[in-house]
């Protein structure tokens, strides 16, 4: 199904950015965060005035082991993305994107980036379903499943929205979620760009070097 959740600027100005999730479907909408928009060509990422906090998440890794957000990543430039590995499109869509934008880099740059999948499905997301799915896009990525209301609470603290898990008319099980990447800087941890589901992979091989480097794009 697809939801979309809209970022309003600062105070009562109007400007907001839409964002959608995975399928097809309503057309709600509920505040994210504030942002600063850029009155120039488009860009990929939306700089926000007030960066985000790593959420304070403590999930299961692709082997089975304990994984602290905050802890892990700290001090390292960090993209974080809630998906699941059944969606039919944006998921695989964006991974993707961002695993061939992420070649460009040198390996050490590559090393030193953290990519994080949180699931939205966490009953079908396995350690071992989620860690064979991201093999197949890229080994680094951190994959990470867990309790559902802890995940949903981790994504609402970055503005993100998540629906638990439902059945569609078909009968097929459907995960409705914010699409958002969320870029965290190595300097300060905070989350301070915001990329929509239209975000390509030149937008994000362009982008990637300023942000391993904790700079704004």
């Amino acid at each position: 199904m697809r939801k979309k959740t809209f970022a309003a600027a600062a105070l009562l100005a109007a400007a907001s950015l839409t964002l959608s999730a995975c399928g097809s479907g309503d057309d709600s909408g509920t505040p994210v965060s504030v942002v600063s928009e850029d009155p120039a060509a488009r860009k990929a990422a939306t700089v926000l005035d007030q960066p985000f906090e790593k959420p304070d998440l403590v999930l299961t890794d692709t082997s089975g082991e304990k994984y602290d957000l905050r802890e892990e990543t700290a001090g390292r430039p960090t993209l974080i993305y809630f998906g699941y590995t059944n969606c039919p499109d944006v998921c695989p869509l964006t991974m993707n994107n961002i695993a061939v934008a992420k070649k460009q880099l040198s390996k050490a740059q590559q090393d030193a980036l953290r990519v994080v999948f949180v699931t939205t499905d966490p009953e079908r997301d396995t350690p071992a379903a989620l860690g064979k799915w991201l093999k197949g896009i890229d080994s680094q990525v951190v994959g990470l499943t867990g309790d559902f209301d802890t995940i949903q609470a981790g994504a609402r603290a970055l503005g993100i929205s998540i629906d638990p898990p439902s059945k569609d008319k078909n009968g097929k099980i459907v995960s409705t979620h914010g699409t958002q990447v969320i870029a965290f800087s190595p300097k300060t941890d905070g989350g301070y760009l915001l990329y929509g589901e239209d975000a390509t992979v030149d937008d994000y091989t362009k982008d990637l070097p300023s942000i391993v480097k904790g700079e704004r794009p």
